[in-house]
């Protein structure tokens, strides 16, 4: 959903805000009070709420530093310490436009320069619907509320960092200072707030991943694409490893499709145009470009001809189920076939503007833990149930089991959606009678479905209490009708398979990602890239430690050892830094019995141990996948 479109579901949906959305909008103006009182001619624009707190939008012409921030808070303790009256003030579209023109709203007094944001918002008002402005002391805004009683509720505050923002969202339209704050209804409160953010600096993936060298990015290689480096190379395929265990379970068959197909296909599928936005530029025949040079056509041609069909072309894929779906049409199925489970590793590329990208959890190419499943209507139930409980166990696997469930439909009113409504009411049907046997809290959201089909989200909460919108599963009609997908019934009859989609990792780059934040680096044994490392106290006992590590590597453990000249301590500090579950140390005593003397990173010594003994041990934990 675009900026303009937030800003305006955010005006319609304000007398439903919680009260700690009401007093972070409030403490909005109290931001937006102090501002003024500094910088008189700056102008405003929007102030929301948001998750995390409230920003306001500002035209000025010195750059807002943090440097800055401590100048504002003191102006804003001054408006807290005043308790001014937040009064509301119905208006006619005329006065408040007469008010906009004369610089008064958004503003402490009348001044030359009209409020140019205020007379464009006032224009996005419908004709019938109430114009109201908020006062607070001097301060006047237009604003369609609520507030608190008084400026006194907003004590417990703080501005949180300043950004640029092009006005709605729009690159056309003036580029504006975007000043955050964070607002509670009380010190403790904030001060928890704070502490989780120091902490959520702690764990950011972004440094964690540079230090432990998960993963690069380059900017010679392009931004959002994710280099894995050899340590992250050994995380993602045992998380491969892992999941492709668990589909073997259950009957799939790993198929490879490549990464880019012809306009044609995504036609069919209605990613081309419907997911357009979405997508990388389409990629043209080399023929067809070069007769398009030839004959000086322009580009306004070449992508009006890419566009109707007139001009072939190839694209990126962004999604892995048009592939999978030639796949299953390749050969003809019977009843007795179903159903087809269709799994793959498949990357896929979406165009993220830059401003969106983070690390590892937005990028604009990652690889999917993707399957599609075929099925009968009968089998829906059955496989969707299959679905969930794959996503459950990765996430127990993993220790999060601290998450929501949200159940994505379709808005009766958008035109984004393809297919017949009575199939999307089979499919959503389907997905609520098994997000019901979950046993855990669910909600419903309207509008939030795929184009093709509703799913079921599975959000989870991480260590520090973030949320992360991670496994899915979809039930989809639509496809396997636009694709005339057939399978012959008990009644020697075609029939329309039903579409199953489901990713439990989501993408790999972003669920890693995530799984750094969530463990600080310190993954579990099984997913650690190094697992032990072996560390003689001198030179004298590298030929004992050389044995324990082939001892170690031969039973499958990802070993190294440490054969610098540095002292044991310092070792073990850097063992330590770089999170390996355990450290062997190797001295006159372990070199002569054959023993080793281990270390965990997060406990005590842990004694010594013959290092069959330890291999055996090390070798549960990880067959274990114990946390």
């Amino acid at each position: 959903m675009s900026e303009a479109k937030n800003e305006r579901k955010t005006l319609e949906q304000r007398h439903q805000m919680s009260d700690l959305e009401r007093l972070r909008h409030s403490c909005a103006h109290v931001l937006a009070t102090a501002i003024l009182r500094i910088w008189p001619n700056a102008q405003l624009a929007g102030g929301p709420p948001v998750d995390s707190g409230f920003y306001y939008d500002v035209e000025l012409d010195h750059a807002i530093s943090t440097t800055d921030f401590e100048r504002i808070e003191a102006e804003m303790k001054k408006v807290v310490k005043a308790n001014e009256t937040f009064e509301k003030v119905v208006v006619s579209r005329e006065e408040a436009l007469a008010l906009a023109e004369s610089g008064r709203l958004g503003g402490l007094s009348e001044r030359d320069a009209v409020s140019q944001f205020k007379v464009d918002l006032l224009n996005d008002i419908p004709e019938g619907e109430e114009i109201s402005i908020y006062k607070n002391g001097e301060f006047w805004d237009l604003c369609a509320g609520p507030h608190v009683g008084r400026t006194g509720n907003c004590k417990a505050f703080k501005v949180m960092s300043v950004a640029s923002a092009f006005y709605k969202g729009d690159n056309t339209r003036p580029q504006l200072q975007r000043v955050y704050g964070t607002c509670f209804k009380n010190k403790t409160m904030l001060n928890e707030h704070l502490e989780k953010l120091e902490e959520a600096k702690k764990r950011d993936h972004r440094r964690l991943g540079k230090e432990l060298g998960i993963f690069h990015i380059d900017e010679a290689v392009g931004q959002g694409l994710i280099l894995w480096k050899p340590k992250g190379g050994l995380i993602r395929r045992a998380l491969q490893d892992f999941i492709t265990g668990e589909l073997d379970k259950q009957g799939y068959s790993q198929v490879f499709t490549p990464h880019i197909g012809k306009l044609d296909l995504y036609r069919t599928s209605g990613h081309f145009p419907y997911y357009q936005e979405s997508q990388f530029a389409a990629i043209p025949e080399r023929d067809a470009l070069e007769k398009l040079s030839d004959e000086g056509a322009t580009c306004a041609t070449l992508t009006n001809g890419l566009n109707t069909g007139t001009i072939e072309g190839y694209m990126l894929r962004p999604m892995n189920c048009p592939h999978h779906i030639k796949v299953y049409a390749s050969e003809h199925h019977s009843y007795r076939d179903l159903p087809v489970r269709l799994a793959e590793f498949g990357t896929v590329y979406r165009w993220e503007q830059s401003g969106e990208l983070g690390g590892m959890t937005r990028v604009r190419g990652f690889t999917q833990d993707d399957a599609h499943l075929f099925c009968t209507p009968d089998q829906v139930a059955e496989e969707v149930q299959k679905c969930l409980g794959l996503v459950k166990t990765v996430l127990q696997t993993l220790g999060m089991e601290d998450y929501s469930v949200r159940l994505s439909l379709r808005d009766p009113d958008s035109t984004k959606y393809v297919g017949d409504p009575e199939n999307w009411d089979k499919a959503e049907d389907a997905l609520r009678q098994a997000v019901q046997t979950l046993g855990v809290d669910y909600i419903e959201e309207e509008g939030e479905a795929a184009f093709y089909g509703p799913k079921i989200d599975f959000v989870v909460k991480d260590v520090i209490g973030r949320d992360w919108q991670l496994g899915t599963v979809q039930v989809d009609y639509n496809l396997p009708e636009r694709f005339d997908l057939t399978y012959i019934g008990s009644d020697n009859k075609p029939h329309r398979p039903v579409m199953i989609h489901r990713a439990p990792f989501g993408s790999l780059e972003r669920f890693t990602g995530l799984l750094i934040e969530h463990f600080e680096g310190k993954f579990p044994t099984w997913l650690s890239p190094e697992q032990v490392r072996v560390l003689p106290i001198s030179e004298k006992f590298n030929e004992a430690a050389d044995v324990a590590v082939k001892k170690l590597a031969d039973a499958g453990v990802r070993v190294s050892a440490d054969r610098n000249a540095d002292k044991v301590g310092a070792k073990i500090r850097l063992a330590r830094l770089d999170r390996v579950p355990y450290m062997l140390v190797i001295g006159a005593r372990e070199a002569e019995s054959g023993s080793v003397s281990v270390r965990h990173r997060d406990r005590d010594d842990l004694g010594a141990m013959s290092i069959d003994e330890f291999v055996q041990t090390i070798q549960q934990e990880i067959a274990s996948r114990a946390l």
